[in-house]
């Protein structure tokens, strides 16, 4: 029972973000019917930084009843501080991490509480014990894991269920541009009777109006910091953009909100999390809404622009 558009503090929200900008957004997102606010631990930058935001963005805006109307939800499992405890999946991280993140957040509970990452050194059992005895424990009221593939989220779950604290949702990096949740993890989610929540869903902006031409000094590639790169925009990359925005403009769409009415059409997903920098541009994703149906010919159109970007990336 998610919002289709859900709204995640990875970017734009920490201490070196402008803090009215972001409360503006959170505000504008709420009184649109984004329920839903998807953060981590180490989002920032620096780390803690957008739960810290937050918080204080909860403590002046939405106090009272309003907690009982927002789904909150947070991660562990990248690194977060110093030594041997301080990333991955063990029970020692996990608990001491969302601890951090309450008290970041002025929370007594989160709705949803994430492991972020397989942990290559950590017994499975361990890290979904954890889950289960933190939603025991009434620190968080359901369980979810992100990032973990087909194989891995099969396990987790079955252990989740034996344990009594059934997995609620997988967060999966999912678009147009990555798609490798299609490789047996939603089929698994299914048999599951798991959600499916996508996360960087325009690519980390690579499937926006921005790129079409030069990159633009104020975009996200043209920053110091963040996962975005300019060698991400290769020429097959970049005609693909381009196909896709005269596909969008055809539809009378942004090449954005194409993107995420591909993603929303599928009855598969619970949600999309869409990060923003203005109130301007989350109306924009927001007015996705209006026009999610797509006709065989245009989905036979993008699978021929991502076959046709898929054959000159190989050659």
């Amino acid at each position: 029972m998610l919002p289709p558009i859900s709204l995640g503090l990875w970017h734009n929200f920490g201490g070196v973000d402008v803090f009215e900008q972001g409360r503006a957004i959170i505000r504008a997102a709420f009184d649109n019917g984004i329920t839903h606010i998807d953060l981590a631990n180490n989002y920032g930058p620096p780390p803690g930084s957008a739960e810290s935001n937050f918080g204080e963005i909860l403590k002046k805006d939405f106090t009272g009843y309003l907690r009982d109307e927002l789904i909150i939800s947070t991660k562990a499992g990248y690194t977060m501080w110093e030594g041997p405890y301080g990333d991955w999946g063990s029970r020692k991280y996990l608990v001491s991490s969302l601890d951090q993140s309450l008290k970041r957040m002025g929370l007594e509970y989160v709705d949803i509480f994430y492991s972020h990452r397989p942990d290559p050194n950590t017994p499975l059992e361990e890290t979904m014990m954890a889950l289960d005895q933190i939603v025991r424990s009434g620190k968080a009221l359901y369980a979810g894991i992100s990032n973990y593939n087909a194989d891995q989220s099969a396990r987790a779950m079955a252990i989740l269920r034996e344990l009594g604290t059934p997995c609620l949702i997988h967060q999966a990096r999912y678009s147009l541009f990555d798609r490798w949740v299609e490789d047996g993890l939603l089929e698994v989610l299914k048999e599951q009777g798991a959600g499916c929540i996508a996360f960087s869903p325009l690519a980390q902006g690579l499937l926006t109006d921005k790129y079409l031409k030069e990159i633009p000094v104020d975009s996200r590639m043209a920053k110091s910091h963040g996962h975005l790169q300019q060698s991400a925009l290769t020429p097959a990359t970049h005609t693909a953009i381009r196909a896709l925005h005269a596909l969008a403009v055809s539809r009378g769409q942004t090449l954005s909100q194409l993107a995420l009415a591909w993603l929303l059409h599928d009855q598969r997903l619970t949600s999309v999390i869409i990060g923003v920098s203005s109130v301007t541009q989350l109306h924009q994703n927001l007015a996705t809404l209006e026009h999610t149906a797509f006709d065989e010919e245009t989905l036979r159109a993008i699978e021929n622009i991502l076959n046709e970007r898929k054959k000159e990336t190989a050659a």
